[in-house]
């Protein structure tokens, strides 16, 4: 079925609500690399039994925990094959630190709908509230999908990252584990583009890769653990550009610019002479 932006655009997803516990937390946070040396206290605060340490990035999987199932792209006047998706960026605000156990209830809608000519770009927008009904978390997620474009919609705009013209003020090298993407999917991201390798052979990738949003709360683990202190409380906001593949087991160069507002950065492909992983990276300090 093609695009229908008239349908799609602006359409409620309707609302969920969920728990989630000091023990989703720490996977979570060894999903995306944490305590890597059981020897480092430091690290071993990301998985402690009562209050862990949470990333903001957390909140992209809070809600999708016990998901068993592939993820589908089924919503109000849009139906796109999964093979056909990569996701294109991700952003996250949390409007005061996110607890280590709680309950929150989710509000999704469509935000936008872009014609590549080529692609289509469907961005969603969620807010995320507590049980005292205080706004935690608000993100905002695109999703590329190729060979869906031409169906008469807006093309949309870009928005980039102005970097400063100097060289990077820190630069950061994070080795993943080969079995990253196998640990991460138990966050409850099913889609076996990153576990099945004949699904990832069908999609033209020689291997199954590692989640976007994998490396999306890796970037951002690593940034707050060597720049911040370790302080995952004191980021506020990040946000990224999906700009091309991880294998697991490759390493990220990060290179970091401090603005002074905030911690601009990329994410490369160390093994991959430096291929381009993540872009338009923003931490945004609290």
């Amino acid at each position: 079925m093609p695009i229908d932006p008239s349908v799609a655009v602006g359409a409620d997803l309707g609302e969920s609500s969920f728990e989630w516990s000091a023990s989703n937390v720490a996977l979570y946070n060894l999903g995306v690399g944490a305590a890597a040396d059981p020897l480092d206290v430091e690290g071993l605060r990301y998985i402690h039994d009562i209050s862990p340490k949470v990333l903001p990035t957390f909140a992209t999987v809070a809600g999708s925990f016990e998901a068993t199932e592939a993820p589908t792209v089924s919503f109000p006047g849009i139906e796109i094959d999964l093979a056909k998706v990569v996701h294109g960026s991700q952003q996250v605000t949390t409007h005061r630190p996110i607890p280590a156990s709680g309950k929150g209830t989710t509000h999704s809608r469509i935000a936008e709908v872009q014609d590549k000519g080529s692609a289509a770009v469907v961005i969603t927008e969620t807010q995320t509230f507590d049980s005292d009904g205080e706004l935690l978390w608000t993100t905002r997620s695109s999703i590329f999908a190729k060979g869906e474009g031409g169906f008469g919609g807006d093309r949309g705009t870009s928005e980039r990252v102005e970097y400063p013209d100097r060289d990077p003020d820190s630069v950061l090298t994070v080795a993943t584990r080969p079995n990253q993407a196998l640990l991460y999917r138990l966050c409850g991201d099913r889609n076996p583009l990153h576990s099945d390798p004949a699904f990832a052979s069908a999609a033209g990738f020689p291997a199954p890769i590692l989640h976007g949003l994998c490396s999306y709360g890796t970037v951002c683990r690593a940034i707050t653990d060597e720049l911040l202190g370790g302080d995952a409380d004191a980021v506020a906001g990040f946000g990224a550009k999906f700009a091309g593949v991880f294998f697991p087991g490759e390493t990220f160069r990060i290179s970091v610019w401090d603005t002074g507002t905030d911690l601009v950065a990329t994410a490369t492909a160390v093994e991959r002479d430096d291929a381009p992983v993540l872009g338009n990276v923003v931490l945004t300090r609290r």
